[in-house]
């Protein structure tokens, strides 16, 4: 054995004096403390000095209040260690009293060693940052499509006619177009959802109350409203018009919104902001945060990558359901790419191209026209 085990050996088996005001008294008593192995951690012995005849009295782990650790440049000079019920001790000597805690099998918790060591808070540091990237990524999604089925439809409906009221004061002025012309368009459109079958609804028990709306004013675009409002802007058809396309690159077009519709893609962007507003409150302490979110959220309409990738192969499925081309409704959207004008869906911000297009939050618009003009069918 080495003279170093003999220096450790004997600094734990050495008891530490300290004093300890017992609660019944303000005098304080001379005391010897040694630490014990328990169950659940170790404990302490006291052995009283100032008695004639030896006295001692043991704690149990859970009846200190463990100091918090500290390293050897920042030791205070004294450390007061409650004993619950029986008072406290006052410690002169820390850092020994740190050493024999150590020695004794005492393990100081994550955030004490985050106090202590660079090394541990970095990592931490690195495993949280990492942890709400992940529950941004993919986390908040899944909750709130889960969440989403539990949404009231009466809930969706008024706070879509307030966004679209909203909407209509800032951006969309009335159809100009012929009455004749928006009820052959209703009438397609009516045929479209005669197709809509239960083995291509996300949520089978969901049933939005669809109506076609026709506005102009923000260029060729159609959105969709949760609840089933879709709206669909004079310039669009006039785009297809001189484009020689036939309607059904419109129908196609409402396909896709009709997908945004059964995959609750607008509720579910109002639910997943709230679950991270709320998630950071938690984390953060504080929840007062989660407010407004519904109406700003709807008119923005910022569909992510995934909900489009849904929406344009639900639309797929549906047009072939209702035995309808895709090519023409991706000519229509490569044709508006092209021409520099808004496409589809107003929300979509101009493409990127190259090594970060992986970040955007939409597909690249030649990507999705080649594959609707293929007609290829997708997993979504």
């Amino acid at each position: 054995m080495t003279s170093s085990d003999h220096s450790a050996e004997g600094t734990a088996a050495s008891p530490i004096r300290v004093r300890w005001f017992d609660g019944h008294s303000s005098r304080a008593r001379e005391v010897l403390v040694a630490f014990e192995p328990g169950p659940r951690g170790p404990g302490l012995r006291l052995h009283v000095l100032d008695q004639g005849h030896a006295a001692s009295r043991r704690f149990e782990h859970d009846e200190v209040d463990w100091p918090a650790q500290w390293t050897a440049g920042r030791a205070p000079e004294r450390v007061t260690v409650a004993l619950h019920a029986h008072g406290s001790l006052e410690i002169d000597q820390p850092l020994l009293w740190q050493q024999a805690q150590l020695q004794a099998g005492l393990r100081p918790g994550l955030a004490q060693r985050m106090q202590t060591r660079w090394s541990v808070l970095l990592v931490v540091l690195v495993a949280a940052v990492l942890g709400l990237v992940a529950f941004y990524r993919y986390g908040t999604p899944w909750a709130a499509a889960e969440l989403s089925r539990h949404v009231p439809l009466q809930w969706e409906l008024k706070l879509s006619a307030e966004a679209l009221a909203q909407v209509d004061r800032a951006w969309l002025k009335p159809s100009q177009l012929p009455l004749e012309r928006q009820q052959a368009l209703q009438a397609r459109f009516g045929e479209l959802l005669g197709h809509l079958q239960p083995a291509l609804k996300r949520y089978p028990a969901y049933a939005p109350r669809y109506a076609l709306l026709f506005r102009r004013g923000i260029g060729p675009n159609a959105f969709a409203l949760p609840g089933g409002t879709l709206v669909m802007t004079d310039e669009l058809v006039e785009s297809a018009a001189r484009a020689g396309l036939s309607d059904d690159a419109l129908l196609g077009v409402l396909a896709h919104e009709i997908g945004h519709v059964e995959h609750r893609h607008g509720t579910r962007l109002i639910v997943e902001q709230g679950v991270l507003n709320v998630g950071l409150g938690l984390a953060l302490g504080d929840v007062s945060s989660v407010v407004a979110l519904a109406s700003t959220t709807l008119t923005s309409l910022a569909y992510r990558r995934q909900h489009e990738n849904e929406s344009d192969c639900f639309a797929l499925a549906l047009m072939t359901q209702a035995s309808l081309p895709t090519a023409p409704m991706g000519e229509l959207l490569l044709g508006l790419s092209m021409g520099g004008v808004p496409r589809a869906n107003q929300a979509e911000p101009a493409e990127r191209s190259g090594p970060a297009d992986w970040l955007s939050t939409h597909p690249a618009t030649p990507e999705r026209a080649q594959r609707l003009k293929a007609g290829t069918r997708c997993a979504g």
